[in-house]
């Protein structure tokens, strides 16, 4: 076997649906209707599903059809194909409506959770009818889904070389000790000083971790990681705890517990949006332009509000 249809395969697939229609109609004239063909071309065609099969598989039975045994088997087994294609193919179509259809989007662990949902809900309030089907993961992750099509976008944070790519802005990261850290209380530190300290990061395969790790080894010193978790909130939560130092960027909510510490040099990374290496249906489109378009001024909103939030705290009345 090959894989490839047969000859009697090929010629009843574009008579599946009057077969389909009669088997479940048992009556030609309605069959007819609900195809919105002739009576007569209707009957040719089921004479043609006859020949292809090679066996009987009406029989009159007053001014109705039945269906014989080995239509009664054929009609069980290819039962609902007619449907699920043409359900399939509304969905496609939908797909296609730049009003209706439906976009993949991903974005990572570190725009959220205020960033990337008033941003979705600013394009769902223009276009409500559009279905936004969401995956957060890391950058990895968020561009292997877009390079293998299970993502029609993706905010991907650094932007990669092989896929079309807008890049949208830079991501700077910071020093993050707790409150009670010696180092909080400094305005600057340059990373050499941490070669003792302990460091709360992401595992290897994520790129915050890779960068960081390089940027270390530029300085001299291997950090001495305790602590590794995927988790971003989890993981500020235990710098909070003063189990150790990380590298990060500005999170989208107050974390009372923590205090940032500018790094020296340029110490950051570009956000792109990313998409696959086809041609975007009108409804991808249309999200990719509002996010080329809107996207930055949430981020820097979000973190402009974190910023607030901390002086008022630090400063109330």
């Amino acid at each position: 076997m090959d894989g490839l249809p047969s000859a009697q395969v090929e010629a009843l697939i574009p008579l599946l649906a009057a077969f389909d229609a009669a088997a479940a109609e048992g009556h030609i004239t309605r069959a007819a209707q609900r195809l919105g063909v002739p009576q007569s071309s209707l009957s040719r065609r089921l004479k043609a599903v006859e020949q292809a099969v090679g066996v009987k598989l009406f029989q009159p039975v007053g001014r109705r059809v039945a269906l014989t045994a080995a239509g009664q088997e054929l009609f069980d087994r290819t039962r609902g194909l007619v449907q699920a294609l043409g359900d399939a193919v509304d969905v496609v179509r939908s797909d296609a409506d730049p009003e209706s259809g439906l976009v993949r989007f991903g974005f990572p662990f570190t725009l959220g959770p205020v960033s990337i949902p008033s941003l979705l809900a600013d394009f769902h309030a223009g276009a409500p009818r559009i279905r936004l089907s969401l995956v957060q993961a890391h950058g990895t992750a968020l561009v292997e889904m877009v390079r293998e099509g299970r993502l029609d976008l993706a905010i991907t944070i650094p932007a990669p070389e092989d896929l079309p790519a807008t890049i949208l802005g830079f991501q700077r990261l910071h020093l993050y000790v707790a409150n009670a850290h010696p180092l909080a209380t400094r305005g600057l530190v340059d990373l050499a000083e941490l070669a003792d300290e302990p460091f709360i990061a992401n595992p290897p395969t994520y790129h915050l971790r890779r960068l960081v790790d390089s940027w270390c080894a530029d300085a001299g010193f291997t950090p001495d990681v305790g602590f590794e978790i995927t988790e971003f909130e989890t993981l500020r939560a235990l710098v909070a705890q003063n189990l150790g130092i990380a590298v990060l960027p500005a999170p989208e909510t107050p974390h009372p517990g923590l205090t940032r510490v500018p790094l020296t040099g340029e110490r950051e990374r570009s956000i792109g949006l990313v998409s696959g290496n086809h041609r975007p249906t009108p409804a991808v489109a249309r999200l990719r332009d509002h996010v080329a378009a809107h996207a930055m001024s949430y981020l820097e909103h979000a973190r402009e509000t974190v910023v607030r939030s901390r002086w008022e705290a630090d400063f109330p009345g």
